[in-house]
């Protein structure tokens, strides 16, 4: 690896962190993931207009995708609705792996080598121990199956976006179709449970939630891109430094409280989630 896609790969890590960030600033979650959906559909409406119309075999894993996605949109905005930047990520960002890795040992019959199961083990460690942090912290426990629900959709749409992409045959148009899918199907979603109030009037929340979604996007490009360049195993490996780099978000920018178990919790996720990577 490069040190140009080094740096590439910590500039996305950063960007995926940032742009959750921005979705617990100054207003409700689900108005801030509204305005971010809004953003990704045109940006996904935008390849669409410029590449041809996907092959018939790639749509399953379209409409697959992009309900998916509206899933996760949905469960993360509401796990933020009830929780800190540095417990969430964490939480929905490391259960994801864990989860694929786990799908993948029962229903697929794959091994798993003494890498990934020591992975497994610190990983996990470090998710119970974050999540038990909620009883001691004051938080609300209500965050949790919301949490833990983004990271199920999480590994659901990985898996998705991977076969789906190879079907296609094109993954910037894949892409592009599943954005403008899911940033409807959410905005129309929300619109019908919450009415006008999934919709922010202020400019400000507009201009934030736009930059949410240019960050999205460029986060994934930049990965995307450099999985051309370099080892899949250690991009994604490096990527999960956005881990860390959320826990900072947190403490730094919106003054979460910091404990050591907390801080602990969350360098165990990010080793757990490099050990599985670079053992895949």
């Amino acid at each position: 690896m490069t040190v140009t896609v080094f740096l590439a790969v910590l500039a996305a890590a950063f960007l995926h962190a940032v742009w959750n960030a921005l979705l617990r600033v100054g207003t409700s979650r689900i108005a801030a993931m509204m305005v971010l959906s809004v953003g990704q559909g045109v940006i996904g409406l935008v390849i669409v207009l410029m590449h041809d119309w996907p092959v018939s075999a790639a749509w399953p894993w379209i409409i697959a995708s992009g309900l998916i996605h509206v899933g996760y949109q949905t469960f993360l905005s509401l796990a933020y609705e009830h929780g800190d930047l540095s417990r969430v990520y964490p939480l929905a960002r490391g259960g994801a792996p864990l989860i694929t890795l786990i799908v993948g040992w029962l229903w697929f019959s794959e091994a798993i080598s003494p890498a990934a199961t020591a992975g497994v083990l610190v990983l996990g460690g470090g998710i119970l121990l974050l999540a038990s942090g909620v009883w001691t912290s004051g938080e609300s426990r209500r965050m949790l199956p919301y949490a833990f629900g983004s990271a199920c959709a999480t590994a659901g749409y990985t898996l998705a976006d991977g076969f789906g992409a190879r079907v296609s045959g094109d993954p910037v148009t894949f892409l592009g179709w599943v954005m403008l899918m899911s940033g409807t199907i959410f905005a129309i979603l929300m619109f019908g449970l919450r009415g006008k109030s999934s919709i922010p009037t202020a400019p400000r929340v507009w201009a934030l939630g736009s930059l949410a979604a240019v960050a999205s996007y460029g986060a994934y490009a930049v990965v995307v891109w450099a999985m051309t360049q370099a080892p899949i195993a250690m991009v994604a490996a490096l990527r999960e430094s956005s881990i860390l780099f959320a826990v900072l978000i947190g403490w730094l920018v919106f003054k979460e409280k910091m404990t050591p178990t907390k801080a602990l919790s969350a360098v165990m996720i990010a080793c757990g989630v490099l050990l599985m990577r670079l053992a895949a």
